[in-house]
């Protein structure tokens, strides 16, 4: 039997009841894709995600790459790369990309619905699979050149890197010190050392194509320090005709050097890549192509970045949704102790569903797994606005701005509660089982933390959510959201049902507004050029963005499970099925209970930022 345990029940509760994706799809964009097309891919891919992407999951954490320094390769298992070649197979891939790349467009809602059963099965065959999003990127920002090469990297199945990190560097991406050397030819040479490059080599497709930041080298005004003198380069692992795509049998000088050993998502090669190097390899010279020629490598490689945070959001995500399907499933089953109301010593046993503190646990899994799903699946809606404005020849700037807010939400906040659930709920569910290797929780866990490391950790989330989409954008997006909320806090919804958790709710978001507004005064008061700015107050600010970042999580997280609620209760004023009404009430009770059990604690984090000093950053080095 698969680990794996999907929720369509709910995927398609949010999708087709609270979002009303049934609207936009088979219109405009979406022509090709109506209603029931989108119902039935995803029921095909859950059926493939529980039995062909979970089949591999446990022998490839077992048996993971080795890599091998004579070849500078790491093979991947074979059971892996059945599953793989099940999913390419499928050609469901080719909903993620546009028509101009031999794509069927779907709505990003549907596409991100589909991503939690892949993340959710065996994340690392999603992460392989890059290689035709990532051809959107060059393709959208690229010559003719380079828009060729994407249409190879889509018809050759190629894979694809993002490659950013260098280890002094680490994150930050500014301070890295790779260079591009111009050829007469109007190709450039790479040369230095990357880190941390996900699906760098794998013997599954015949090429892999490096989207590579390097710092220009002899040209005036181009390629000075930080982020801004970084340029994006494609640089293939192997010399291929760019009308074609035939390789030419030469290698290029992009070697992977050293693959890293992990604590989870081992099948994953994470590796060290070295550019032209004399030493390595054959000592080619590590040839690549300017993306676009223009020299605007972060802004591009940062369309790469914000899908990339889409996806670890939602694989945190997606695996707390089974690991906590897989501890109820064990609840139910394991018999332990009498009931708390039945002490005597002959009373017979039951199973731990009826505890208290499992209920607690479960209910608490529940309610965050289908919390965060409506986040991630609200997200994308306002992505959905953006693909329709573009497709109409328009930007949407509201919904690119949501969008913004909202990502570093699910990339920070999904990531950091589902791994702390995971350990403490889900895998405690089980007892001293959940540390065997004989349940998949363990390597949940194990497989979940670089979720809140990689694509930016959890503290750059804060940061970038604060400083960039907050205080640059001039609160315009929160500021919308924060309406939406209030408009719902003084509607009738539920009908007396959820007065409570509205009350609650409209707490929460005026804790919330406090606690922007000490950053945002605390921010000010950090001006040296104001009257009796401290420069050092800076600090406070940064003592208190990632506290931040959960606080408005929670809030808009209670805010979609309530109005999820709302319209679980509009529909058992009707007439349901009984597996239908234990549904809605499920969907009622999750709701209450996220509400109740965690908006009261953020006044206590109100009051934890007013009293931020300075004291623990003038505190001695060495009293650490």
């Amino acid at each position: 039997m698969s680990h794996y345990k999907s929720n369509m029940r709910d995927i398609e509760f949010n999708l087709f009841e609270v979002l009303n994706r049934d609207e936009i799809l088979g219109t405009g964009p979406f022509e090709a894709v109506d209603s029931d097309t989108a119902r039935s891919i995803l029921a095909e891919i859950d059926r493939m995600a529980r039995e062909d992407l979970a089949a591999s999951y446990e022998d490839s954490d077992r048996n993971p790459p080795v890599f091998d320094p004579k070849t500078n390769s790491a093979p991947l298992p074979e059971s892996f790369k059945k599953s793989y070649q099940a999913y390419m197979d499928s050609e469901f891939w080719r909903l993620q990309i546009n028509e101009d790349l031999g794509g069927t467009p779907a709505p990003s809602s549907i596409n991100w619905a589909m991503g939690e059963l892949i993340l959710g099965s065996n994340a690392p065959i999603w992460m392989y699979a890059a290689g035709p999003s990532f051809a959107g990127v060059v393709h959208r920002n690229g010559t003719e050149r380079d828009k060729q090469i994407a249409r190879l990297m889509v018809e050759k199945q190629w894979g694809a890197t993002m490659v950013l990190t260098e280890a002094d560097a680490g994150s930050d991406v500014g301070a890295g010190r790779s260079k591009a050397t111009l050829n007469d030819d109007g190709s450039w040479n790479i040369t230095g050392v990357k880190r941390f490059i996900t699906s760098a080599t794998n013997d599954m497709t015949e090429n892999v194509i490096h989207l590579v930041l390097a710092r220009p080298q002899g040209i005036e005004g181009i390629g000075g320090p930080g982020t801004k003198g970084l340029s994006l380069f494609i640089v293939p692992e192997h010399h291929f005709d760019h009308e074609t795509g035939e390789l030419t049998g030469e290698r290029n000088g992009a070697y992977v050097t050293n693959v890293e050993h992990k604590m989870g998502i081992k099948v994953s090669n994470t590796c060290e890549v070295t550019f032209g190097d004399p030493q390595v390899g054959g000592g080619e010279a590590a040839q690549g192509w300017l993306v676009g020629e223009v020299h605007n490598g972060i802004a591009q490689m940062f369309q790469v970045i914000e899908n990339a945070r889409m996806m670890v959001g939602t694989k945190a995500i997606a695996t707390l949704s089974t690991g906590y399907l897989n501890a109820l499933e064990y609840a139910k089953e394991r018999v332990q102790g009498g009931d708390l109301t039945n002490q005597a010593k002959d009373a017979p046993r039951v199973t731990i569903t009826h505890h208290p503190d499992v209920r607690r646990s479960l209910m608490t899994q529940k309610s965050f797994s289908e919390a965060m799903r409506a986040l991630v699946l609200y997200t994308a809606s306002y992505q959905d606005k953006i693909q329709i404005a573009e497709h109409n020849g328009e930007r949407d700037e509201l919904a690119e701005k949501v969008n913004d807010l909202l990502l570093p939400i699910v990339k920070g906040y999904g990531s950091e509660r589902s791994w702390v659930l995971l350990g403490t709920e889900s895998l405690q569910t089980l007892g001293g089982s959940g540390f065997l290797q004989e349940y998949p929780i363990e390597q949940y866990v194990r497989d979940a933390k670089i979720d809140t490391l990689y694509e930016g950790t959890t503290a750059i989330q804060g940061q970038d959510f604060f400083f960039r989409k907050i205080v640059k954008d001039q609160a315009k997006a929160l500021t919308h959201i924060n309406n939406e909320i209030d408009a719902f806090i003084k509607s009738e919804a539920g009908n007396g049902r959820l007065k409570v958790e509205r009350e609650l709710l409209a707490k929460a978001l005026e804790d919330a507004g406090a606690l922007t507004g000490i950053l945002i005064n605390t921010l000010m008061s950090a001006d040296e050029s104001a009257e009796g700015g401290n420069i050092k107050n800076i600090y406070k600010v940064g003592l208190n963005t990632s506290r931040l970042l959960m606080v408005i999580g929670d809030v808009v997280c209670a805010w979609l499970l309530l109005r999820g609620a709302e319209v679980a209760l509009e529909k058992l004023a009707g007439d349901v099925s009984e597996a239908d009404k234990a549904f809605y009430e499920g969907k009622v009770a999750a709701a209450q209970f996220f509400a109740r059990t965690n908006l009261p604690k953020l006044t206590a984090e109100v009051a934890i930022a007013e009293a931020t000093d300075l004291s623990l950053m003038e505190l001695d080095e060495a009293s650490f």
